[in-house]
């Protein structure tokens, strides 16, 4: 019987045709921000990736955030039929790729940190099972890169994109395994002592740690156009002792007392003006 190519395969194959430019620049990497301290099945995060050794797609864990549409029918799974061709229509949620950024500014906070205060860095090796696009899958893009032939950096320096939106989105196939592909587990200041930490030093991989997010709220209120003004409010009646960070977005998730959308847009306020500037 002929051997059947694997969905990864098949995938890479459907992006590559339709890729051009020059190879891509081998010290750049993916990041894969996410936030450590959320909970999932009971634990944090951080420690739920220590139990399963490796980083799996919102199609396996059921969790995002960004948009939850991975589902047969929804967003997710239709751009994924759309741009790699249908290679995963019958795949495994756990076969899916993951999505990350490349990191061609070279933030010391990850590529994207709108969906994390802390992100795993993947090694060189990955980048040769990696796709890209620009902008992001949830604009519909038409732009498409390979590690041999990608083009959208120079698209997304020129692009007017605020800082958040600021990144190429990477999708990373065959599997994301904390022993393997990750060089390092990078994390906010804050969290120096804490649960995670110690979950953090549990894992295959090195433990470093970037600037620090923190946002004052004398800061925040000067920015009540970003989100809104209620954002706003919001942010200065979770704030402890007149500010923001990681760990305080994180607590006021865990209370249960905000609608964790709205908690969402207060994390993308300190993200995107809490951020030093060596970060």
């Amino acid at each position: 019987m002929p051997t059947v190519q694997p969905a990864s395969d098949r995938a890479l194959d459907h992006v590559a045709a339709s890729a051009s430019g020059p190879p891509l620049d081998r010290s750049l990497r993916v990041t894969l921000n996410f936030h450590p301290d959320r909970y999932q099945h009971g634990i944090p995060l951080i420690a739920r990736l220590v139990e399963q050794g490796r980083y799996l797609s919102q199609f396996a864990t059921g969790t995002s955030n960004g948009g939850l549409t991975a589902y047969e029918g929804g967003d997710r799974w239709r751009w994924e039929h759309r741009i790699f061709g249908g290679a995963y229509d019958r795949a495994a949620p756990d076969q899916r790729p993951v999505y990350g950024a490349l990191n061609f500014r070279g933030r010391g906070v990850g590529a994207a940190q709108r969906f994390g205060s802390a992100h795993l860095r993947l090694t060189e090796a990955t980048l040769e099972r990696t796709t890209f696009c620009f902008p992001d899958s949830t604009f519909e893009p038409t732009d498409f890169g390979v590690a041999e032939h990608l083009s959208l950096i120079e698209l997304a320096a020129a692009a007017d994109h605020d800082q958040l939106d600021d990144y190429i989105e990477a999708q990373v196939h065959g599997g994301v395994r904390l022993d393997r592909d990750v060089e390092a587990c990078v994390l906010d200041p804050c969290f120096r002592g804490t649960e995670i930490e110690h979950a953090a030093r549990r894992l295959p991989c090195r433990v470093e740690w970037h600037g620090g997010f923190v946002l004052s709220v004398e800061e925040l209120l000067r920015h009540s156009d970003y989100r809104g003004p209620e954002i706003v409010d919001l942010g200065a009646t979770i704030a402890v002792d007149g500010r923001l960070d990681p760990v305080i977005i994180g607590a006021a998730v865990r209370s249960g007392a905000h609608d964790p959308q709205a908690i969402k847009k207060v994390w993308h306020c300190v993200a995107r003006f809490g951020t030093r500037a060596d970060s």
